[in-house]
């Protein structure tokens, strides 16, 4: 059995990863800020499993963090916890900086201190996995082909631009210092537990709740998505199979317009969840003024995971977007 420290694992994505960490059979110890992107409920499948450990703190807390990697002997980080939503990081950048930057620097500061007084067989095989995301390689045009590896970063947003810069320290403590570092960068991901903050969600719930269904500008930004637990999969993957010092790239194979996302969500709507009037959820769709600094696409190759690690998604984004929708219609996290 191995010890996985998987922070901001109360979160959408990291609660994922923690639920089949423990689905595997493998210890599981969340640290978590418990900020309002975290939910509890997300982790209520394995709340009373022995191999589960919530530890309420911030990455920043020095002492904290070395005392979970010693005492709790840690074989595997797995870096979740960040400041994540666009809007969020223009109203407010500091709270971006502190965590995705100040946080991320304190955490791998305390794993470099832990990983060098390991023996050399528990030495060898401890990894740093850091979670990004495909904004840090900025906006594509529509004739851009998709970003790779090799990208270089062009961050557009104080969001991005944090995450860009966490990135660069997991890459010189590689570099510079030797801790065993893996870095992937994903795109828009999607699927049950994400905060009604983010896109779908908000569609959903605006939709059920007879609220105007509010997309950016024209609505013809274009982003890539994943399904979470293919990402969840494609992250264990890397930790597993991947190269030390290297980063992979995970998308979904599907590119949607703002707009037609919106409406494609409507229709599902309209089948399973039919307004009382018999109109479609899509006249609800209202225009609003576009986010500053709005960028046009995003779209990722997953040409080196499914090479080196033999990654794709499973299922068709359409029956995975039917999955999701049902399932905030069930959980009632749409009301």
């Amino acid at each position: 059995m191995k010890n996985f420290l998987i922070t901001g694992g109360a979160g959408f994505i990291g609660s994922h990863f923690v639920l089949k960490i423990c689905e595997l059979g493998q210890r599981a110890v969340v640290l978590d800020k418990l900020t309002y992107a975290a939910d509890l409920k997300n982790l209520s499948a394995v709340e009373r499993n022995s191999n589960f450990k919530l530890i309420e703190g911030d990455i920043a807390d020095r002492e904290l963090v070395l005392k979970i990697l010693r005492e709790e002997k840690i074989d595997f980080v797995v870096n979740f916890a960040a400041e994540s939503h666009v809007d969020n990081s223009i109203a407010a950048p500091e709270n971006f900086i502190q965590t995705n930057i100040v946080g991320t620097f304190n955490l791998l500061n305390c794993t470099l201190d832990y990983w060098k007084n390991l023996d050399a067989e528990k030495k060898s095989e401890f990894r740093f996995l850091h979670i990004s995301t495909d904004e840090v390689y900025g906006s594509l045009s529509l004739t851009d082909p998709k970003f790779t590896e090799e990208n270089p970063y062009r961050p557009n947003s104080p969001y991005s631009a944090s995450k860009a810069a966490s990135d660069h320290l997991v890459r010189a403590w590689f570099e510079t210092y030797g801790l065993p570092t893996i870095t992937t960068n994903c795109s828009n991901n999607f699927g049950p537990h994400q905060h009604r903050e983010k896109f779908i969600p908000t569609v959903i719930s605006s939709a059920i709740n007879g609220r105007a269904i509010p997309i950016y500008g024209n609505g013809k930004n274009i982003r890539d998505w994943i399904f979470v637990r293919d990402h969840a999969d494609g992250i264990y993957s890397a930790l597993c199979d991947g190269k030390l010092g290297e980063t992979y790239c995970f998308g979904g194979n599907c590119e949607k317009e703002n707009l037609d996302l919106a409406q494609e969500i409507c229709g599902i709507l309209d089948e399973i969840k039919p307004r009382a009037d018999g109109t479609s959820y899509a006249k609800q769709i209202s225009f609003v003024t576009d986010r500053l600094g709005h960028d046009k696409r995003y779209a990722i190759s997953n040409a080196k995971v499914e090479r080196e690690l033999g990654f794709k998604p499973t299922r068709s984004f359409s029956e995975r977007l039917k999955e999701t929708v049902k399932w905030y219609l069930d959980a009632k996290r749409a009301v």
